[in-house]
Formats: C-alpha cells, sequence, structure tokens
C-alpha cells in the first residue's frame, strides 16, 4: 500500500468518525437495561432451576460484553463529542465491566499505536513470539510461552487473572489522575459488590454474577484473539512497520451473525476500528460498506475463526501464523536434508 492510498484511505474514513448523541443514549437504553432484567431474573429463576439461571446469566454475559463496546469507545473518545460525558459514562461502565476507565485506556491507546509492530509489543497486546525467538530462548520461558497460549489458560483462567486481579493494581509509571480513577472503579466495585451480597446474599450473589462475569470475559478475551491472531496477519519491525497496513492487514474483519454482531457492538469490523478509533461502533458497519478498500481485507467466519486456536509462532520467513508442530516439522525435514546431502 503506498502512502497516496493510505492517505486516501484514511480521508475516505473520516466522515464516519463523527458520534451522534441521541444513537450514543440509545445504545446506552437497549444495552443496560436488557443487562439489569436479565442479571435480576437470573436471580429469581435460582428458586426454580440452576440450568435456567445459566442459561440468563448467558444472556448477561452478552449483555455485559456489549457494555464493554460501550466503554471501549469511551476510551477512544468516540462514543460522545463531550470528553467528559466519556470519562464518566466510560468509568461507570468500567464498574460494571470491571475495568479501570484510564489504565485500561492509556494501554489500549498503546496498543493501537503498536500493533503488529514486532519491536514495540508487550503493552495491551497478547504475547506472541517468532519463530526465532522461540527457538533461541530458555526453557522456562519456552515453558512459560506454551502454558501462555495454551487455549485453557488463555480462555479459562484468563479471564480471572485479568478481569478479577491485573485490573485491581495501577500500573507502573501511572499518573495521579490514572491511579485515582482505578481507586474509585475498585471501590465502587466492592460498594455494590457489597450491597449485593447484603441483599441477597453471597451464595445466590456469586451463582448469578460468577458466570455472567466469566462468560463475558471468555467472549472478549475470544474477541480479541481472534481479531490479530489469523493465518495471514501483518507484523513488521518497526523500519518497515505501517500504521494503516496494520490496521487493515493486521486486524481481521470477523463476520459474524447479525444477533451475534449487535451483542458485541460491531467489534468484528476491526480493521475499521483500527483505521480510525475514532469511528462509533455504530458506524463501523457504515464505514465499511462504503468504503470499497476496507472489502479486501483479511476475512473470517464463526468455522474459520476456530483454526485460528492452533496458530501459536509468527514465522518472519513465511510472514505467517504458524502452529508448534508446524514449525517442529520444519525443522525436522530441514535436519534431515542436512544429514542427507551429498558431499562434493
Amino acid at each position: 500500500m503506498t502512502t497516496h492510498n493510505a492517505k486516501e484511505l484514511r480521508k475516505q474514513v473520516a466522515p464516519y468518525e463523527n458520534s451522534n448523541t441521541k444513537t450514543s443514549i440509545l445504545q446506552i437504553v437497549n444495552t443496560v437495561i436488557p443487562f439489569l432484567a436479565l442479571w435480576y431474573f437470573a436471580y429469581q429463576s435460582l428458586t426454580i432451576s440452576y440450568g435456567l439461571t445459566l442459561l440468563l446469566a448467558a444472556a448477561a454475559a452478552g449483555f455485559m460484553v456489549r457494555i464493554f463496546i460501550i466503554f471501549h469507545d469511551c476510551t477512544h473518545h468516540s462514543f460522545f463529542k463531550n470528553r467528559t460525558a466519556n470519562k464518566v459514562v466510560g468509568t461507570i461502565a468500567g464498574v460494571v465491566t470491571l475495568f479501570p476507565y484510564s489504565q485500561w485506556g492509556h494501554e489500549h491507546a498503546v496498543h493501537h499505536a503498536t500493533s503488529s509492530n514486532l519491536d514495540k509489543r508487550g503493552t495491551g497486546d497478547i504475547w506472541v513470539l517468532t519463530v526465532d525467538e522461540y527457538l533461541a530462548a530458555p526453557a522456562w520461558q519456552k515453558l512459560a510461552y506454551r502454558l501462555y497460549r495454551n487455549p485453557f489458560v488463555m480462555f479459562v483462567l484468563g479471564p480471572i487473572y485479568v478481569v478479577l486481579l491485573k485490573n485491581r493494581f495501577n500500573r507502573k509509571g501511572a499518573r495521579k489522575k490514572e491511579r485515582l480513577n482505578t481507586y474509585l472503579t475498585n471501590i465502587l466495585i466492592f460498594g455494590i459488590s457489597g450491597l449485593l451480597i447484603w441483599t441477597i446474599g453471597w451464595k445466590a450473589f456469586l451463582m448469578v454474577e460468577g458466570p455472567v462475569f466469566f462468560i463475558a470475559g471468555m467472549l472478549g478475551i475470544w474477541l480479541f484473539y481472534v481479531q490479530h491472531t489469523f493465518e495471514d496477519a501483518y507484523f513488521e519491525g518497526d523500519k518497515d512497520w505501517e500504521y494503516v497496513k496494520a490496521a487493515v492487514e493486521g486486524s481481521s474483519y470477523y463476520k459474524l451473525p447479525k444477533l451475534l454482531q449487535w451483542i458485541t457492538g460491531n467489534i468484528g469490523y476491526h480493521h475499521v476500528h483500527h483505521l480510525s478509533p475514532r469511528v462509533p461502533n455504530y458506524k463501523l458497519e457504515e464505514a465499511h460498506n462504503n468504503t470499497k478498500p476496507l472489502q479486501n481485507v483479511p476475512t473470517i467466519t464463526l468455522s474459520t475463526s476456530l483454526t485460528s486456536l492452533r496458530f501459536r509462532l509468527w514465522d518472519e520467513k513465511q510472514k505467517q501464523f504458524i502452529s508448534f508442530s508446524e514449525m517442529k516439522a520444519f525443522h525436522q525435514n530441514k535436519k534431515l536434508k542436512a544429514m542427507t546431502k551429498p558431499e562434493l
């Protein structure tokens, strides 16, 4: 992609960067009210059947993901035109989803600025090693990496670690306002949780909130994972890295059924979002449909996205993700060829 084409593409998306206050408020209403209603019905269903409770909790988890998208847009200052409104709504949404607004906003901004840059990995992204880095790593790091990339660790233990533990502490070097926002978020989370436990009891609270948080957490990590982990993704060293290429080639278009697209706040149009984070979630589809170059990007579906589970390492030579078994087979063949090479 030439510099001219990159500038032109960003220019084509610019008209969609303005939020609509009425639409934003409507999205809050049609997201928060169903979430609260489903949570309440899940609690009431405890006296009927816990299977029904889990079903309602799963539905509530879907709306929690949608609340997180509102939170996410607020951190980009794209949900409202007013920055204070974004911070207030974002902080409240962060309490519901258990994410500190200022801290996560900072890390996510770094993620956008460095996504797919091999020389600037480590903040707000998933741990990715190249084949050469993995082969050169000591045994303990290889083990740690294999554990980290294991689906059980990433999607089951991951939400517990990130949401319940990591999010409760300030990052090193955080400024005063960011630290205060994290403290405020924690106080509100503990206060509301304590009030609910006092009202309905700790057991009922955990039986409802537990699966809601856990399912939403797994879905959130899964979405982030598949949007940056697909076979022909884009990764380059800082010297050759390009922002627009990283956006449209390093972020996938996750083509979901309409209901799931709505529940996930159109975040499947991740290539559009990375190209222009100021586009609110409810305009991402429109921007995609009306910008032809954005329709020729890496596209994955529900079924094809499952193949991303086997991707573990980035192969800089082939410019694609590969599995551990593919890496092993490649190097075994390489050794075999070296051993059987006839002497001159």
